[in-house]
């Protein structure tokens, strides 16, 4: 490989990697596990234009949403719900072209206008034109993973930031589809974009006429708005100010971990995770059952997330040590195991790689 493809999968391997942590047991750390955004069930969010930064120090332009008057943010705010609730987006737009807002597993959603200036009827639903505000409402009635994004020139505009991850959670606590197969004990969001800067740099000199969407070549791939290693970096970091969403994921051994996977780009991301198989129980914000009431008996285990540009997948990943013939637990020599700690296949514990109990141990996610 060389030239061009070389410069970019170089680059690839570099913003893509993201660390799992593992907390052993009895550790002092606090652990993470709710997902950062806002709730609603009324929003507000304004599409404009700002920049991102990038780890070798770029600096590009996008364009994406922000939850009010505040600042715009790639992506967009991730909007939380309960089932059942009423939601309603109100959408202004600042930039030079009309912009609007789709979202894929909602039925029946209405779009009325509020200010409607320049506003158009799209070839998916009212479009908001430069200065023109639209409303869109629609029930909530299923739990579930989803993607909001522009329904606009949708090559262009996705690429250009203007997507977000909707959260609809069901009356059951810890569960994401108000069944026990669904359980979990913390959860994150795995938002999955690309991004070809060419595309950015047309767009912020006003050459719009230029942009060929079908010559995209993507040199950033990001997870929730960020390349490694600034996924690692807590959320909401004054020195990335456009990208507050980071994904540091954290759990203790044993812990069941909901994973929120969403490919809001073109391309198919193979999402790999180190150590133990997750097991998928949700496609597209529907349960994987064979009948209603069933619980996920069409899940399946997989050691890579096949992330599909559009599509959600809800997976459960468990770190349970087994086979791996370290101990995930932090045990020195003279410390036993406590019951129901993994042995290895001498009946003893796993080789110890920690000076003490409460130390980090790690995995891995790519």
């Amino acid at each position: 490989m060389k030239g061009k493809n070389l410069k970019t999968a170089t680059l690839g391997a570099l913003v893509f990697p993201l660390i799992l942590f593992l907390l052993s047991a009895g550790s002092a750390w606090a652990v993470p596990g709710v997902i950062d955004g806002i709730n609603g069930p009324n929003f507000t969010l304004t599409a404009k234009s700002g920049y991102i930064s990038t780890p070798e120090g770029n600096s590009v332009f996008f364009w994406g949403f922000a939850s009010g008057a505040g600042t715009v943010q790639y992506p967009g705010p991730t909007l939380i719900v309960n089932q059942g609730d009423m939601v309603s987006v109100t959408l202004n737009n600042t930039l030079p072209v009309n912009v609007s807002i789709v979202f894929p597993g909602q039925s029946v959603v209405t779009a009325e206008e509020i200010n409607a200036p320049t506003n158009a009827a799209g070839l998916l639903t009212m479009e908001a034109g430069t200065g023109g505000t639209v409303k869109y409402s629609f029930t909530a009635a299923q739990a579930g993973t989803y993607l909001y994004h522009s329904g606009t020139r949708i090559d262009l505009q996705m690429d250009m930031g203007l997507f977000g991850a909707l959260i609809v959670r069901p009356s059951t606590p810890n569960q994401a589809y108000n069944h026990p197969d669904s359980a979990y004990d913390r959860e994150y969001l795995f938002l999955l974009s690309e991004m070809d800067p060419k595309i950015h740099r047309l767009v912020e000199r006003g050459m719009m006429d230029e942009v060929d969407t079908t010559a995209k070549f993507p040199a950033y791939w990001f997870i929730n708005g960020r390349c490694a290693p600034d996924t690692m970096f807590p959320p909401f970091v004054e020195w990335l100010p456009t990208q507050p969403y980071n994904c540091m994921p954290m759990m203790s051994p044993g812990d069941k971990m909901l994973m929120r996977v969403i490919g809001a780009g073109r391309d198919l991301h193979p999402f790999h995770h180190h150590g133990n198989h997750s097991r998928v129980i949700a496609r597209d914000g529907r349960l994987l059952e064979s009948r209603a009431g069933r619980g996920a008996d069409l899940s399946y285990e997989v050691f890579t997330v096949q992330s599909i540009p559009g599509q959600s997948v809800d997976a459960i990943f468990t770190w349970t040590g087994e086979g791996i013939g370290w101990d995930i637990y932090g045990h020195t020599p003279d410390d036993p195991p406590a019951p129901g700690e993994d042995l290895n296949d001498h009946g003893k514990p796993f080789p110890v790689l920690l000076p003490s109990k409460g130390d980090l141990t790690y995995g891995g996610f790519w």
